[in-house]
């Protein structure tokens, strides 16, 4: 029996989900206001305790829509969002998709040249940017199409006396250049009061919304476009499949909003059910439990290196946190050791659920698999949203494998891309059309399908490592590697060897209260001779406080690989 041909058992695992939806045939803006009837006076952010209802934000908005047009922004043209976690980054969001421009999504703390080249790629003519990205992107300016940069500091929308504060430490900081490209928020804004055209905001599921990128942790970023019906179809899906999400949930949005996680979920799909976004331009680690204890979110959702600092926070202990309900880990794998970790934690501290992992990717804006509130499945990854399929075949290839046989995992469904920003060959390498009628994406990711369509996620193609002919998968070392008690996280990559060509190498972050010795480092390696097969041991071990991260807080492998080139290259 083939894996294509198991029919998700939504009211199996779901109680009470629709297998399938509707989705109606608009753009991100109308489902936002469509969203806000009933819900007007409901709080739609919260930041630094200025909160904003659903009615002012829809204002906000349209005030921004309107000084858009004054500088001759029209349907289809991009714009380019530089922005951290802050109320005009969302505004400029909704508004640039009021008037069918598209949302060019970039990371504030880019280089000089990777601003260039998102700017570029997407023939920016307007940019609005957090203040600290300023000077970058004025220099670059002559390099690139760009018209003006609409400037915002952290402290505009704070409350006063929190304006002042931020102005004393961190504002003063902050040098900007003197340069005609520069237009404050304020200004800005106040030029749309003199636009009284009607703005027409009627624009359709197929057009696209916004331009993310790929390539986190290695290679070249590729521009993914979506579409409204993409984001639109994620909210209504996500909704369904976490079925505890009610109006007036807060939500902590920690992920940030130039990725797919963070718009996807903890803005567009909590704004759609009547929730509120918690906006956070900066997390740390350190402060973690202030946040919970301060905003008490009934939601968080985050890559597993939030969760790693959860378990890390000394000041939560005994702390009831009863408030949550759904705990989310999404945008890198969660190995089973720190899944079981963080649910051990969540029910010493009264919240009694399990964290759940989600899978996906930005190519289909973010999640599109998730484990179910009340059941989990060993390693799974869980089960594939209402409406979007998953199928496992030999890597690049239509030959469907059976349930339970390792291969690539290809994605069909409404969230699924446009494809590629101007690259028509990477998309059709990826968007394949299927004798079955449907257009598969193939993520370049390996798992494999069990007979009641649960999924489980092996690792990335490009992360296996070929030693002496034998396939050895980071990941797996890593769950085993992790499962040690006095283990917090770890990251397996593949150095160079002689005549194996390569071997594998693992990097060790210890929990609290363990030191890195000789002692340990022996329990450690006797544990994965125990408990792996002798051609994927690890030949070298090394203690780190921290793993290197990735903008969006992602292990960065490649970061570590590319320390050892250094090392041999320098030997």
């Amino acid at each position: 029996m083939k894996s294509s041909k198991v029919k998700t058992p939504w009211y199996d695992f779901y109680d009470g989900v629709k297998p399938h939806l509707e989705y109606p045939d608009i753009s991100i803006y109308n489902m936002l206001e469509d969203s806000m009837k009933n819900r007007e006076d409901y709080i739609s952010y919260n930041y630094y305790g200025t909160k904003k209802t659903y009615k002012e934000f829809i204002a906000q908005i349209d005030k921004c829509a309107r000084a858009l047009k004054s500088l001759g922004i029209k349907a289809t043209e991009r714009v380019s969002i530089c922005m951290p976690n802050t109320p005009e980054a969302i505004i400029a969001f909704y508004a640039i998709n009021k008037i069918g421009a598209v949302a060019n999504m970039i990371h504030p703390l880019s280089a000089e040249n990777e601003i260039k080249y998102f700017l570029n790629i997407s023939k920016s003519k307007y940019v609005i940017a957090i203040d600290i990205a300023f000077n970058k992107i004025n220099h670059i300016a002559n390099d690139t199409n760009l018209k003006k940069c609409i400037v915002v500091s952290a402290k505009n929308s704070m409350p006063v006396y929190l304006k002042i504060g931020y102005q004393l430490t961190k504002g003063r900081k902050i040098k900007l250049e003197k340069s005609d490209l520069n237009l404050s928020w304020n200004d800005f804004i106040k030029l749309g009061e003199d636009y009284n055209k009607k703005i027409k905001s009627n624009f359709k599921g197929n057009n696209v919304a916004a331009i993310l990128y790929s390539g986190g942790t290695t290679g070249y970023p590729k521009g993914i476009e979506l579409t409204n019906l993409n984001f639109n179809a994620l909210a209504i899906q996500s909704f369904e499949a976490c079925q505890c999400l009610k109006e007036k949930d807060k939500v902590l949005s920690i992920m940030p909003v130039f990725h797919g996680f963070g718009l996807g979920i903890c803005i567009h799909t909590v704004q759609y059910f009547g929730g509120t976004s918690i906006l956070l331009p900066q997390f740390s680690a350190k402060t973690f439990d202030k946040l919970l204890k301060k905003y008490k979110p009934n939601i968080i959702a985050g890559v597993p290196t939030l969760y790693e600092a959860l378990l890390k926070n000394k000041n939560l202990d005994g702390y009831d946190l009863s408030f949550l309900k759904c705990v989310i880990s999404g945008g890198d794998s969660l190995s089973i050791s720190l899944k079981e970790k963080v649910d051990t934690f969540l029910k010493e501290h009264g919240a009694n659920i399990q964290i759940r992992e989600g899978y996906g990717l930005t190519e289909c804006v973010t999640g599109s698999c998730l484990t179910p509130m009340n059941y989990y499945r060993k390693g799974s990854i869980g089960i594939p949203y209402p409406d979007t399929y998953y199928k496992i075949v030999k890597p690049n290839t239509e030959e469907e494998l059976p349930f339970g046989e390792e291969g690539e995992i290809l994605i069909s469904g409404p969230s699924v891309m446009k494809g590629y920003l101007d690259d028509e060959k990477e998309t059709k390498l990826t968007l394949r059309k299927h004798k079955d009628g449907l257009t598969w994406m193939y993520t370049g990711d390996l798992g494999y399908m069990d007979k009641d369509g649960f999924i489980y996620f092996k690792q990335r193609l490009k992360r296996m490592i070929i030693s002496s002919g034998y396939c050895l998968y980071p990941q797996y070392i890593e769950n085993i590697i992790d499962s040690h008690p006095k283990v917090l996280m770890s990251c397996v990559i593949g150095i160079d060897h002689p005549y194996k060509v390569q071997v594998a190498k693992a990097f060790i972050v210890l929990r609290n209260g363990y030191t890195a010795d000789d002692e340990l480092l022996k329990e450690i390696k006797e544990h994965c001779e125990k408990n792996l097969a002798r051609y994927s041991w690890p030949t070298e071990y090394e203690f780190r406080s921290e793993l290197p991260k990735t903008l969006v807080g992602k292990i960065a492998y490649s970061k570590l690989e590319e320390e050892e080139r250094g090392k041999n290259e320098n030997k």
